[in-house]
């Protein structure tokens, strides 16, 4: 009915943001803004503002906010950018473990920093590619050097 415009106000949970494109959606408020992580943010942004009408989102949030609530909500205000926008969180949050669990916090990489040695990434990809299929026995030995029983997670 909403897509329809039958009815013209639509009260969700953040299940919205899945499959919702509603052209003439053009308010989104988002109550306690402060307790949702930047990229659930810029995707609840994105089902407004879909047609030729001027779209807002407004963010409420509740005070005091914490120093990186903070930090989000002045990035998801500033940009429109879902590549800055992932950047930003990746300094907000941390990188957490690359092979593990943890989703947040400071990176365990041993001689590299993502951020600082981005332009090396690729290379290092490539090569990486290269060694595992020409001399697949050096790149086991390689892995199980550096990161132990860890190598388990990359057999998914």
């Amino acid at each position: 009915k909403f897509q329809a415009n039958k009815i013209h106000l639509l009260v969700s949970t953040t299940v919205i943001e899945v499959g919702v494109d509603v052209p003439n959606a053009t308010l989104m408020v988002i109550e306690n803004a402060e307790r949702f992580g930047l990229a659930q943010l810029h995707q609840l942004r994105g089902r407004v503002g879909r047609g030729a009408e001027k779209s807002y989102c407004v963010l409420l949030f509740q005070s005091p906010l914490s120093p990186t609530a903070r930090q989000r909500l002045k990035v998801i205000r500033s940009s429109q950018d879902g590549f800055e926008i992932a950047q930003e969180d990746l300094k907000i949050r941390g990188a957490g473990e690359i092979l593990g669990t943890k989703q947040t916090g400071e990176m365990s990489l041993r001689i590299a920093d993502l951020e600082r040695d981005a332009q090396w990434l690729e290379m290092a990809f490539s090569l990486a590619n290269e060694l595992m299929h020409k001399q697949p026995q050096l790149a086991d030995e390689i892995v199980s050097r550096w990161v132990g029983d860890a190598k388990l997670y990359m057999d998914v």
